[in-house]
């Protein structure tokens, strides 16, 4: 059975002022998702399913319906606030998705493979998708996951703060513990960690980061709804709240419930985070086409 790509589509990009989720980048309009499925075609997928929002769903489908007919097979799965478990409603002034964990959630009716989750506006490079589609199908055990990591350095933006997962492994590769680091600045040579006090920590920048390219079983879909139900509990009456997959992954992780290995991909990261990251992303991608590594015209 070939894996599945799904592809978290439906944040706000409230930093980046718009859709960036179909920003033209490619020399004929193409978007990074395009460079996305493109890749993950060429690694095995079988079928790519979008977590979008019905509001903007026209937009999607006419971009990408007629392009993937007969290529890969396709779905979209709508994540909406009203969205919640029995016995929860949701809270006047709520605006914001409810994150992550909650869009690969959703899509629990549609999947019944392993599955790549991963974010819309990222670019991953063909190798990780290679390297996850490899491990999907070869993992035998429900309860085994996995994580293409990157390095820090490779994953900054020269236009303002990020917000990083950072990973701690063991000797066999496995993740042992993610710390969520909301805001990561460059400064000159220095990469800088600003805490919530505004105390700064340096960073090397060769820490191994998670960019929410994630590879799960079937069986995550209980786990997550068992804890989107807790998360809720404690945290609806929050109106910025967000259950965040790092931040889930390591509670299984600590409690037993599943095992998370690290790939190493070798891939080029680059994503839109900022609107002045575009003319950067489209000078990389106007490369990597000079180099052969893909076509021009992505889709003919």
């Amino acid at each position: 059975m070939k894996p599945t790509l799904l592809i978290l589509a439906a944040g706000m990009g409230s930093r980046f002022g718009g859709l960036k989720q179909v920003e033209p980048v490619g020399p004929n309009g193409e978007a990074i998702i395009d460079y996305s499925i493109y890749d993950a075609i060429r690694a095995g997928f079988g079928k790519v399913v979008f977590i979008i929002r019905e509001s903007f769903a026209d937009a999607f489908k006419e971009k990408f319906d007629r392009k993937l007919k007969g290529k890969i097979e396709v779905e979209y799965v709508f994540q909406e606030l009203n969205m919640l478990p029995e016995g929860f409603s949701l809270p006047e002034g709520r605006e914001k998705p409810w994150g992550t964990a909650h869009a690969i959630l959703v899509a629990r009716n549609v999947i019944n493979e392993p599955f790549c989750a991963l974010n819309a506006d990222d670019f991953y490079g063909y190798k990780a998708y290679k390297a996850m589609a490899d491990f999907l199908v070869s993992s035998a055990d429900p309860q085994e996951y996995s994580m293409v990591g990157y390095y820090l350095k490779e994953t900054l933006s020269d236009f303002g703060s990020v917000s990083r997962g950072i990973c701690d492994t063991n000797p066999e590769n496995y993740l042992e513990k993610i710390v969520e680091t909301i805001k990561i600045v460059k400064r000159g040579n220095e990469i800088i960690s600003i805490e919530s006090d505004g105390s700064e920590t340096p960073l090397t920048g060769n820490e191994v980061t998670s960019m929410n390219n994630w590879g799960f079983k079937p069986s995550v879909f209980p786990i997550l709804e068992k804890r989107f139900k807790g998360f809720l509990e404690k945290e609806i009456g929050n109106l910025k709240s967000e259950m965040y997959i790092p931040s889930v992954v390591f509670d299984m992780i600590d409690n037993n419930e599943a095992k998370v290995k690290v790939l190493e991909a070798d891939s080029p990261w680059f994503g839109v985070t900022y609107k002045e990251d575009k003319p950067f992303v489209i000078e990389k991608i106007k490369t990597l086409i000079e180099k052969g590594d893909y076509p021009e015209k992505l889709w003919e």
